[in-house]
């Protein structure tokens, strides 16, 4: 399969994902990161766009700030640009609900399928092939970058919020250096 058409978050969800697990987290805290990314993502945009106003966002650091129900002390881990909220469980890192609690990466896996369906296994090893072409230090300053490269393309402006585009994964094929080099 070298096509999908599908809305950018679920591919900002595993692009994410699989930057974070490059970088040396579990996967199951990758998976919650990379859904927080894009949470935070089209947050942004529905501020820029007009359909939130600034403020509104649902941030999960507001109940942290306001004494939260999410278990630990909160922290942040820095991904595609993002200071994201996370909390340390028994079971690892996590990201933090609109209601306080950790995020639940099989809920994360079980969206990523139902968006991706049968393409996301090849969308998955297209990521980490690109993912794994750097080194981890230029990935972590690169990968939103990455993604602006091999986004869906939609429609600008409120046209495009949930609009689907075409995910080409052999556009991240040809994003990936000519000497892959790991780090």
């Amino acid at each position: 399969m070298t096509s999908i058409e599908i809305n950018r978050a679920p591919v900002m969800t595993l692009w994410a994902a699989v930057v974070a697990e490059r970088l040396g987290y579990k996967r199951d805290e990758a998976l919650t990161l990379g859904r927080a990314v894009a949470g935070m993502n089209a947050q942004a945009k529905a501020v820029r766009v007009g359909l939130r106003e600034p403020g509104d966002s649902g941030d999960p650091r507001k109940k942290f700030e306001k004494g939260g129900r999410a278990p630990g002390k909160p922290d942040t881990v820095q991904l595609l640009g993002r200071a994201v909220p996370v909390v340390k469980t028994p079971q690892g890192l996590r990201t933090v609900s609109k209601a306080g609690k950790p995020d639940s990466p099989e809920a994360v896996e079980r969206y990523l399928a139902g968006k991706f369906g049968d393409a996301l296994d090849d969308a998955r090893t297209a990521m980490k092939k690109l993912a794994g072409a750097f080194p981890r230090a230029e990935l972590a300053a690169s990968a939103y970058a990455l993604y602006e490269k091999f986004r869906p393309q939609i429609p600008a402006g409120t046209r495009g919020w949930g609009a689907k585009g075409v995910l080409d994964l052999g556009a991240l094929v040809k994003l990936a250096p000519r000497k892959a080099s790991r780090g």
